[in-house]
């Protein structure tokens, strides 16, 4: 499964303001913030990598989904639950 540019081009928008979050979190244990602003910090930061991955799935999707019947793999429903479960 390939993604298409309009897909890649969205994950790697969300990959980005996710490495800026890290970045920043990175910045606030540097700094010596509080534990629970930290934590806040990192779910946030773990949501948006979640995001990219939810966008890069669904969008795969979208493709197989709109492929000719032969260019869709046999085992297509059992990669996609890998993918999923792989998010968790």
């Amino acid at each position: 499964m390939k993604l298409n540019d309009e897909t890649s081009d969205a994950v790697a928008v969300r990959l980005r303001r996710a490495r800026g979050q890290l970045e920043g979190v990175i910045a606030m244990i540097e700094n010596g913030r509080e534990c629970d602003e930290i934590v806040t910090q990192l779910a946030a930061v773990s949501r948006a990598v979640g995001r990219a991955g939810v966008k890069a799935i669904s969008g795969g999707m979208l493709d197989c989904a709109h492929a000719e019947p032969e260019e869709v793999p046999e085992d297509w429903q059992e990669q996609m639950e890998k993918l999923f479960l792989s998010l968790s």
